[in-house]
């Protein structure tokens, strides 16, 4: 204790602060007191699920359409229509007993009664089992030349969207050259070069024409893509191409070619009876809608249930899949919510 403190009391408050001051310097010039050691936090590496958030966004935009369809009406609506008339194609018994194809000339033409509910065509079978038999060529042919023309605009799209150069170019091309030829037009021309035009017939002639608008949509959505911050980081942590096209791009690109998937079933499903009314499409003893509205045509004022039945149930189909694309398109687009 120095001189100047003998014989006066000290503060006990100044005396502790006097001991942590000398314990400070001590520890400051004596090199053999350990001092406490300092971390430095280490950040974690991000893994594929983190980089950009990419499977974060996807569920929540998959969740939040979700959430934004169940509050539409429309679709709704349109749900339960597909639903019922997906039903009736791949399980037709569960709605008439009656063979479509048995025949009563002395039926012919009958009216609508409580025995037959749509009356007789032509050659006298039950109008109501043709009619229902009916919605099964038109939902395959909708749901595989829609399946067909999107796996090959979402293929070509995404490499000539990814990688660019001569196959952008000359894919682009190509597009073009389609584009120029009209769907009717075209089918024509491709179903006359078969012997036999049936099903498969008919569902290659209609993808053949109907692959360019999946390519464009799904093209632009790539290149709009492929530069953000997530795929630099999936590339920067050494993600092959492939893997960042089918993790990180296809996911994100889908929305827009979904939609306009959703609404092209319809027009498929009226191209074909476009087709067959004509005489082009499908041939008997095949049964569809639009061989029914061609046998009914000449017979509108004798026979009206011949041309309007099938034409109600091929309008609703239509219409059903054009709400449906409505209402996905508003629930995936947040400019639209």
């Amino acid at each position: 204790m120095s001189e100047s403190t003998k014989g006066r009391p000290v503060a006990r408050g100044q005396a502790s602060d006097e001991s942590q001051s000398m314990f400070a310097d001590a520890n400051a010039t004596d090199p053999s007191i350990a001092r406490e050691p300092e971390f430095e936090v280490a950040e974690p590496e991000p893994d594929d699920a983190e980089v950009g958030g990419t499977d974060t966004r996807e569920a929540g935009l998959w969740s939040d359409a979700w959430r934004q369809l169940r509050r539409n009406p429309l679709f709704l609506v349109a749900a339960v229509l597909l639903i019922v008339l997906t039903v009736m194609a791949a399980f037709p018994t569960l709605f008439t007993n009656r063979d479509p194809r048995v025949q009563d000339l002395s039926r012919s033409r009958g009216a609508p009664s409580a025995d037959a509910w749509f009356g007789y065509d032509t050659f006298g079978a039950d109008y109501f089992a043709n009619v229902i038999y009916g919605a099964r060529v038109s939902m395959i042919i909708g749901v595989v030349v829609v399946g067909g023309a999107m796996l090959i605009g979402v293929t070509l799209g995404a490499i000539a969207g990814f990688y660019g150069g001569w196959f952008d170019v000359l894919v682009a091309r190509i597009t073009d050259i389609a584009y120029g030829l009209p769907v009717v037009l075209g089918s024509i021309l491709i179903l006359n070069a078969f012997t036999n035009r049936g099903l498969p017939q008919v569902s290659i002639a209609l993808i053949a024409l109907s692959w360019m608008t999946f390519l464009r949509l799904f093209r632009s959505s790539v290149i709009s893509i492929k530069d953000t911050d997530y795929v630099a980081a999936a590339r920067a942590m050494g993600a092959s191409n492939p893997r960042i096209i089918l993790k990180h791009i296809v996911p994100n690109a889908l929305a827009p070619v979904l939609v306009y998937a959703t609404i092209s079933v319809g027009g498929i499903i009226a191209a074909e009876a476009t087709l067959s009314f004509i005489g082009i499409g499908l041939q008997l003893p095949a049964i569809s809608w639009g061989l029914q509205i061609n046998a009914g045509q000449n017979l509108i004022r004798t026979a009206p249930h011949l041309i309007l039945f099938p034409s109600l149930f091929l309008s609703v189909t239509v219409l059903s899949f054009i709400l449906l694309g409505d209402a996905l398109r508003d629930a995936l687009d947040p400019k639209l919510r």
